[in-house]
């Protein structure tokens, strides 16, 4: 994560600080003159000039003249230059102070010599505070939580006193089951001392309870925070984005800015993800054009989350002209951009983009192939993903993995072959996972393989038992096929498992008020006008030959009441919502949480030809643009 890398290397610049005041340097006739602004070729030159000094200079160099050579070694990661340095000292049996010590462990930390620098750690005659943290960050800022945390341990049993740059370094560490029991005893110990009110220290606390998913603390971590930066703010907002709590990060970010926070392009990159969750088109752009007013707009990452963004809310022109715009692309640009058409159905336009990336100077990557398999399950392009998945195994420069042959089983199930993706599932050198299994069962509900159907949904209760919408797939399975007494069992083997199944919902928002609608809603407090106005949508849409399609409801009640029951669907009602609340001409948005049916998409389809409104809707699984009775998705979901 971005702010979590920022935070470590905070703690680094003000660990060098302190090391550089922590001593007064003396002066000697040794005193190399290095060039501030020098290219490599000119640094290595005078460093060469100063070992040569430091070689004819013998038993007589002293303190100042090894601090100067190994600024310059730290600085550029010269380690051979740094090495000599320390060779030198020990044939003229130099006894390095606690300050040059450090100085030398900071050194090998830097050019990547963890080995060495923790035996330069453990021989050390004497340590301080600095040298213990500059070890622990060491270990911290690659990834080597557990030795970070060992060695915080070690120190305390030391009777060393960490100070706030050790303990905003540990807490960096303190992620999964494992770390996060030590991160609350870190933040008890906190609490006994005075470092819990440093900025440094609670941002730490703050960002590691909001990647533990505990936004509560993190947030009650926050507001007890008696100063805040940018990198707090940053973070705070970021944990309720990655938790899904869009409208929450949202809203603290509009608090905060109130309060006189200035964004930086982190910040906005954050907001950009909570927007892309709620499809907040509006707001997005919006926050794009405070993005051109502070100039922040020179950030890849940023035009990055801005592709991601108008893909996620449904604008594909402006995502792609944000990236026909960009002075330079990288490869998650290529990415965001595929990904956005393989959400939209346009599978034609995933694979004509990916043929131009080919032939431009950027590589394609893992991401980049799961993208274009990915665009072609969704494009119904069955044969082009199977070309590009032969050609990916043949050339062997991307290995694939896991997911790449779960877009296979997916292209296949979705593209008719339900036998030919298990039989694929068969071959594969991975274990199959929940994913793949539930892909296939998804391909059998819409092409009715009960038999398949059977083995994936038996798979899927092993590997998660409590996944309600396995289920639910299965009885739909049984339904369609006449099968009611097989589905019958199978609800009653969730009550029995106490499995509870999530609520289709679907919302829309008008005049910055999100509206959430179930089926057939009774709480809205305009449910009579939306019913009413649904009676008469319903009489206009079959004058023009909206036929309900029945097949959708999964009940085994006649068929007067398999139409009433279509009716209710929660997108139904939140479209008829958005005829009412909106200006004549204007394109509806909406968002659901599960896969939109059958009937409702062709009810979609009927409304924008007799309505002349276009409407834009983003399920679970895809985007579906409907324009004049023609989806975006061309009918295949």
């Amino acid at each position: 994560m971005v702010i979590h890398i920022r935070r470590g290397v905070l703690g680094i610049l003000h660990n060098t600080r302190a090391l550089r005041y922590t001593l007064n340097l003396t002066t000697t006739s040794f005193k190399p003159n290095f060039p501030p602004n020098s290219n490599s070729n000119t640094v290595n030159g005078n460093l060469d000039e100063a070992l040569l000094e430091m070689s004819i200079g013998g038993f007589t160099v002293k303190f100042h003249f090894y601090d100067s050579v190994l600024t310059e070694c730290v600085n550029n990661k010269a380690l051979n230059h740094g090495k000599r340095v320390h060779t030198h000292m020990i044939k003229t049996c130099y006894r390095p102070s606690v300050y040059l010590g450090t100085r030398l462990l900071i050194f090998y930390t830097k050019c990547d010599c963890l080995g060495d620098a923790r035996l330069l750690f453990e021989r050390m005659p004497e340590r301080n505070v600095v040298s213990w943290t500059a070890m622990i960050s060491a270990y911290s800022r690659r990834g080597h939580s557990s030795e970070a945390l060992s060695l915080f341990v070690k120190m305390l049993g030391a009777d060393f006193q960490p100070n706030e740059f050790t303990f905003a370094t540990v807490l960096t560490c303190c992620n999964g089951n494992f770390g996060f029991d030590h991160g609350k005893q870190i933040h008890s110990l906190l609490v006994k001392t005075h470092f819990k009110s440093h900025i440094f220290v609670s941002s730490s606390l703050l960002d590691m309870y909001a990647k533990a998913g505990k936004i509560h603390d993190a947030r009650q971590v926050f507001d007890g925070m008696k100063d805040r930066d940018i990198v707090s703010c940053t973070a705070i907002i970021a944990g309720y984005a990655q938790l899904g709590l869009d409208e929450e990060a949202l809203k603290l970010f509009r608090q905060l800015q109130k309060e006189g926070m200035r964004p930086n392009y982190v910040t906005f990159t954050t907001v950009l993800m909570a927007l892309s969750g709620l499809a907040a088109l509006e707001y997005g752009e919006q926050v794009h054009g405070q993005v051109i007013r502070t100039e922040l707009g020179f950030y890849l990452v940023m035009h990055n989350s801005l592709i991601d963004m108008y893909s996620k809310c449904g604008s594909l022109e402006y995502a792609r002209r944000v990236f026909d715009r960009m002075p330079e692309k990288s490869v998650i640009s290529w990415n965001a951009m595929l990904v956005g058409y393989g959400k939209h159905g346009l599978g034609k336009e995933v694979v004509k983009l990916f043929e131009k990336m080919r032939q431009g100077e950027i590589m394609p990557d893992s991401v980049t192939y799961l993208a274009v398999l990915s665009g072609c399950s969704h494009g119904g392009m069955v044969s082009e993903g199977l070309d590009y998945f032969d050609s990916m195994v043949k050339s062997r420069e991307i290995e694939p993995d896991i997911e790449h042959y779960g877009c296979v089983v997916d292209l296949l199930g979705r593209g008719g072959s339900p036998e030919k993706a298990f039989d694929f599932i068969q071959q594969m050198p991975f274990k199959p996972t929940s994913a793949l299994w539930g892909s296939l069962l998804g391909a059998c509900r819409v092409h009715s393989n009960v038999e398949i159907g059977e083995i994936a949904a038996r798979k899927l209760f092993e590997i998660e038992p409590q996944n309600a919408g396995n289920y639910v797939i299965l009885s739909n399975i049984y339904a369609a096929s006449g099968r009611w007494e097989d589905m019958i069992t199978v609800r009653k083997s969730m009550k029995e498992n106490t499995v509870k199944k999530e609520p289709g919902k679907s919302f829309i928002k008008i005049n910055r008020t999100l509206h959430t609608f179930y089926a057939w809603d009774k709480c809205h407090p305009n449910k009579d006008e939306i019913y009413e106005m649904l009676g008469k949508l319903y009489v206009k849409i079959k004058e023009v030959g909206y036929v309900p399609d029945l097949s959708c409801v999964l009940h085994d009640v006649d068929d007067e009441q398999k139409e009433r029951l279509l009716m209710g669907h929660s997108e139904k009602l939140a479209i008829t919502f958005g005829l009412i609340r909106t200006p004549h001409g204007m394109p509806i948005q909406i968002v659901k949480n599960l896969r939109i049916c059958a009937d409702c998409h062709n009810t979609m389809k009927y409304i924008t030809k007799v309505y002349g409104r276009e409407i834009s809707l983003r399920d679970s699984n895809r985007f579906h643009r409907v324009v004049d009775g023609v989806c975006s998705c061309g009918d295949y979901w």
